[in-house]
């Protein structure tokens, strides 16, 4: 054998015999990184294709036997024990849905049959780059997971408060979130998608890019879990009674209406509470304002489905609501929290394949991947097959089969059969439970019209367009909300340290809309690049305004489910006080009393009123609006105190509502408050603007993209 000059022959290993140590010590091998490598599976089987899933046929089912997809997310699954690889950080309540009208035409699903009839609920809410022990509010998606406890059986609607993803085929989640979590070498930065690896790989994949511009809205910063929605991300079907199949997508939508922070804003709540949409789902529900969402449904037909502009079985897709409204069907109540965080929020197993009769899957290749990794996820985490029998995943119906034994196994089966059909009896008969043809759950009969039956690791080319929607996204948006939009990509690429991964990224929104691209380059201070090639070409979509958060169709401007912060001292009149306190409780709002100490002040006249939170512990970012219920002798002294004056900047800065009384007028120079629409008295304009953001003051308190 010819070898190199200078390098000696390689060792003949055939003769070796019981040395198997030395053997593995010379095995030729190449690391992940070493560019002239090839990917292979954890046996040494090289990788022809590492984006797409084996499908029967570009938009087939996708096939068990794929074992390159089942030892990746596997081993995905398995990477870290107990706590959730993703969706870490949760916080949960239990709940009912309540059905508005029968739903039969459409689906033969047990709890869609009766109006009025209540099934019980368990749901989690949760962020997804983060550890448990992250910080409630961070930007980034949020899961909205609902476990139905249906007498039919558990149905697991598990999604997010977006309705797209940023992967179209499941076996790229493993490196999704490889690069959105903390980076293999440095392990930081935590819940933060403002890194080199997630951009890196965001930048090389134009499938994310609709997502991204979801991710980088005001929507991954969201005020309260009361004020957001909740989304199923794929097509589902409904089936009825008589067979028939109907695509159908899934939305909570909040009674609340939507409601969102400010960057700068919801970094400072993650200093003065990290636990605060925890802490407010708890208090909503301790006080009786239960949070509450309508579940409405996009219901079509597979003609619809055809004539689409984009393929309803790609996940990075939305339907716009003005395309097919969004029937409201039920509503969801949550308004018991967990006896016991961990047995409950923490030990919930959630899984997508847990459907019941009249629900059923697509093949949504995204979907398909989720069916198989959610069931092996939760073997790793709760250490058992038997993971089902904690009462929080508990059916709440019959549960009858021969499944036995096992770790934790906490049900004591008798008898001598642990197989089906069994005839142990004296008589000869087949004995225990049987399958049910008539009841049971039947998978519905599609037609695999675009399948000729062969085995491919392929993308539909339906699935091809990542721009046009994104592009839709972008200019169905406030003004102010593409503003913030555009400066968080700049912020998010400004923690990016290499230039490359930043031009990609650039190059990427050209294809989006040229003037975001340039507002995110000149926020760089870089040179805007060409547009990247796109497989398709970007169209122009019609603007879809129920995307909006401000002035769009669930924006409300109520006080009602919001907190109202009143700030007093020594001296203040308790009749103000009371008055302001009684206006915010008839409009269904919090007030919540803060005061220089938390034991509160001597107030005119000499009494003591007691405070409900520490002015330097309760600062205006955990509240929706302020009032000043001051005199003017500690107006001028609390102006001496930063953090009295950081309290009503703040409120000022983040575009609140500010009522005051004159004697204000001191802490209020000091601030920097300028009188507009939202700088009111303490009568009832007060209580109409603290329901509301005043927009038109942003250009004046910061600079954006």
């Amino acid at each position: 054998m010819a070898t190199k000059k200078g390098t000696p022959p390689p060792k003949d290993y055939s003769s070796d015999r019981g040395n198997a140590d030395e053997l593995h010590q010379h095995v030729p091998t190449r690391g992940p990184h070493d560019p002239e490598g090839h990917l292979t599976t954890n046996q040494g089987i090289r990788v022809s294709d590492n984006q797409n899933q084996l499908k029967s046929g570009p938009r087939g089912a996708v096939l068990l036997e794929d074992f390159v997809l089942r030892e990746k997310i596997f081993h995905f699954d398995h990477e870290r024990i107990p706590e959730r690889i993703v969706h870490a950080r949760g916080s949960a309540a239990h709940g009912y849905f309540e059905l508005y009208k029968s739903q039969a035409a459409i689906t033969k699903a047990d709890l869609f049959q009766r109006a009025g009839e209540r099934t019980p609920v368990f749901v989690r809410f949760s962020t997804v780059a983060g550890g448990a022990g992250s910080v409630d509010t961070p930007r980034d998606v949020r899961g909205f997971a609902v476990k139905f406890y249906t007498k039919e059986g558990n149905w697991d609607l598990v999604g997010n408060n977006i309705p797209v993803f940023f992967i179209q085929d499941a076996i790229k989640f493993p490196d999704l979130i490889h690069s959105v979590k903390m980076e293999a070498d440095k392990g930081y930065p935590q819940a933060a998608s403002a890194h080199d690896t997630f951009w890196d790989f965001i930048s090389l994949m134009p499938e994310s890019t609709h997502m991204v511009m979801w991710a980088m809205s005001d929507r991954t910063i969201p005020r309260s879990f009361a004020t957001m929605e909740g989304f199923g991300v794929h097509t589902f079907r409904f089936v009825n009674a008589k067979g028939k199949s109907t695509f159908v997508k899934f939305h909570w939508k909040p009674k609340l209406g939507l409601q969102s922070t400010l960057w700068d804003e919801a970094v400072k709540i993650a200093g003065a509470d990290p636990d605060f949409q925890r802490r407010d789902l708890f208090e909503r529900i301790d006080t009786g304002n239960f949070p509450e969402w309508e579940l409405g449904v996009q219901t079509f037909d597979e003609e619809f489905a055809e004539s689409f502009d984009f393929d309803v079985l790609d996940p990075t897709k939305i339907i716009p609501e003005e395309v097919i409204p969004v029937k409201m069907i039920g509503r969801m109540v949550l308004d018991r929290y967990p006896d016991n965080f961990f047995a409950e929020t923490e030990q919930v197993a959630y899984c997508p394949a847990n459907i019941v009769p009249g629900v059923d899957f697509t093949n949504d290749p995204l979907l398909q991947g989720r069916l198989f990794s959610y069931l092996d996820t939760q073997k790793s985490r709760l250490g058992s097959v038997n993971f089902h029998q904690i009462p929080i995943n508990a059916a709440k119906c019959p549960v009858m089969n021969f499944q036995r034994d096992g770790m934790m196994q906490m049900l004591q089966p008798k008898g001598r059969a642990n197989y089906e059909p069994n005839s142990l009896n004296e008589a000869g008969e087949i004995t225990g439970p049987r399958e049910c043809p008539e009841t049971g759950f039947t998978t519905f009969e599609e037609a695999e019209r675009e399948s000729d039956g062969s085995k491919l690791r392929i993308r539909a080319e339906s699935f091809a367009d990542h721009y046009s929607q994104a592009r839709l996204f972008f200019r169905s948006l406030h003004e102010a909300e593409q503003a913030h939009l555009a400066s968080a990509l700049v912020f998010e690429l400004s923690k990016v340290g290499l230039a490359h991964i930043r031009n990609r990224v650039m190059s990427n929104l050209v294809n989006v809309d040229a003037s975001l691209a340039q507002r995110v380059a000149d926020g760089l201070a870089m040179p805007l690049p060409k547009a990247s090639p796109a497989a398709v070409k970007p169209r122009d979509l019609d603007p879809s305004p129920a995307l909006r958060i401000i002035e769009g169709p669930r924006q409300r401007k109520t006080l009602e489910g919001r907190c109202v912060g009143i700030l007093f001292a020594d001296g203040s009149d308790l009749a103000e006080i009371n008055a302001v306190k009684a206006a915010v409780e008839a409009a269904k709002g919090k007030p919540v009393l803060i005061s220089p100490k938390v034991g509160g002040a001597k107030l005119k006249g000499g009494k003591m009123l007691a405070a409900d939170g520490q002015l330097a512990g309760t600062p205006s970012v955990t509240v929706d609006a302020i009032a000043l219920v001051l005199a003017p002798a500690a107006a001028e002294m609390l102006a001496k105190d930063g953090a009295a004056v950081q309290f009503v900047m703040d409120a000022f800065g983040h575009l609140k509502a500010i009522g005051a009384t004159d004697g204000a007028k001191a802490l209020m120079d000091k601030a920097g408050v300028e009188k507009d629409k939202g700088v009111t008295g303490l009568g009832p304009d007060f209580i109409k603007a603290a329901g509301m953001r005043f927009w038109d003051r942003e250009p004046k308190v910061r600079m954006l993209a």
